[in-house]
């Protein structure tokens, strides 16, 4: 929903609560979708929250609370009833009231376990055994499993009885006794089967796709996109079925994962919490660190630019095209950085790749290089007016660095891949600092060959 009509909602809503009509309330909240009433919480003083949330329908209750942010979800846990949240916790999804626990703070959390009941506290605890990258710690437990040797009338009679209590219906999953995954059939399927006596396992298909507890979360969230699935089912060590991924889940893993990735690669330390939630010594915290390295990276440029400081003495018009030199080493190693994150983050490049990617970085930088350093020596002479030998040291330069930025910033991220860093911390901020130093040195050298410096 738009900003504009989420502030116009908000805008009434808090009209209506001045005036205590209440009724009035409840009936625009009854109206209004989860996310976007969840926009409107975020916003509200903490003391409005409780009753505003005490207004809402039980499930859609259960809903907005699982669409706010941790910060908020903890305002409006301080202020319900033991009761209350006792409500809010049964309805919540089981992955739902996982992430919730994990997210607390340890007072609250023990508030929260002694509010649910002894079923829904296992399956808690059951989740958060898994690492929180994982499958494992992602999934829901809440998922429709049928018999093999059922027929389509029980199993349509089982799903009347249990689904409004799953996650989704889409896909039912096939188990034996063992809970042994066997194969999947959709809920399309059963209603579209003519014979209800027809058995379950002549309609499963047995080429069920499945991720481990153990299968890193981002990878199972790029499988959605690959195989266009609603739901993935995740299975232990012995392919008994344990839960399931589904795709809202997947969205926010991406999200989420993209996120980090943008902070890394513009050096800030990745957080998910929203900015105006972060207090200035988060903000101070997440960007100092990085800063102060890239300032002590940065000043192997200075050493280099001392060390020939007589060879600039000399001829001071090469001082004049440095920052052009190390912006454009710079700007292109970021282009090939960007580019192998991006293939590494959808699946399509691996650290095995790395000497075919650097085969077609090099002549693509190569095709780069020349096309800058012709139009800049026609620049340098037209316009500048300056010596041709100068001229072609800064061309020259420009074709070198344009090469080994482009072959650094691929190298980079495949290698970080490969000893398990993160490749996102290889991007702009720390590839520019790198190809800077290596820049001046490639300047200074071509400069001292070719002017007799």
């Amino acid at each position: 929903m738009p900003n504009a009509t989420i502030a116009m909602l908000r805008n009434m809503l808090a009209s209506l609560d001045d005036a205590k009509k209440y009724q009035s309330l409840r009936d625009v909240m009854s109206t209004m979708n989860a996310a976007d009433l969840a926009a409107v919480f975020e916003d509200l003083p903490p003391e409005k929250m409780p009753v505003l949330f005490r207004l809402c329908p039980k499930d859609l209750a259960a809903d907005v609370f699982a669409e706010l942010s941790p910060e908020t979800q903890q305002a409006l846990i301080n202020g319900l009833t033991d009761r209350e949240l006792k409500v809010v916790v049964e309805e919540l999804c089981a992955d739902d009231a996982a992430d919730l626990v994990e997210e607390m703070p340890a007072s609250v959390v023990k508030r929260i376990l002694a509010q649910a009941e002894p079923d829904t506290r296992k399956m808690i605890n059951e989740l958060l055994k898994y690492p929180e990258d994982s499958a494992g710690g992602v999934m829901t437990t809440e998922f429709m499993e049928l018999s093999p040797d059922w027929t389509v009338r029980r199993a349509m009679q089982a799903i009347r009885a249990n689904g409004i209590d799953k996650e989704t219906i889409n896909n039912c999953y096939v188990t034996q006794s063992d809970r042994t995954l066997v194969g999947v059939v959709s809920l399309r399927t059963l209603v579209l089967e003519k014979d209800e006596d027809r058995r379950i396992d002549d309609l499963m298909d047995t080429g069920v796709i499945s991720v481990t507890t153990g299968t890193d979360r981002e990878q199972t969230s790029q499988m959605f996109e690959k195989y266009g699935f609603l739901a993935i089912p995740v299975v232990d060590g012995e392919n008994r079925l344990v839960g399931i991924v589904t795709i809202d889940d997947a969205i926010s893993i991406l999200q989420d994962e993209a996120s980090e990735d943008f902070a890394k690669m513009n050096a800030i330390a990745p957080t998910d919490k929203p900015y105006f939630k972060r207090t200035l010594s988060d903000l101070y915290k997440s960007r100092a660190p990085w800063l102060l390295f890239l300032l002590v990276s940065s000043s192997f440029s200075s050493l280099v630019i001392r060390k020939y400081e007589d060879a600039l003495a000399v001829v001071t018009v090469l001082t004049a095209y440095i920052p052009m030199l190390t912006d454009t080493g710079g700007n292109a190693g970021s282009q090939s950085t960007s580019t192998i994150i991006r293939g590494m983050a959808v699946g399509e490049l691996r650290p095995h790749d790395l000497p075919r990617i650097l085969w077609r970085e090099c002549r693509v930088a190569l095709l780069c290089g020349l096309t800058l350093a012709l139009c800049n020596f026609v620049k340098l002479l037209v316009l500048d007016r300056v010596g041709l030998m100068v001229a072609a040291v800064v061309c020259l330069t420009l074709v070198v660095t344009v090469v080994l930025s482009q072959l650094l910033g691929a190298a980079l991220p495949a290698l970080a891949e490969k000893i398990g860093i993160d490749p996102a911390v290889m991007a702009s901020p720390l590839i520019t600092t790198i190809v800077d130093t290596t820049t001046l040195l490639v300047y200074f050298n071509i400069a001292r060959v070719l002017l007799h410096l």
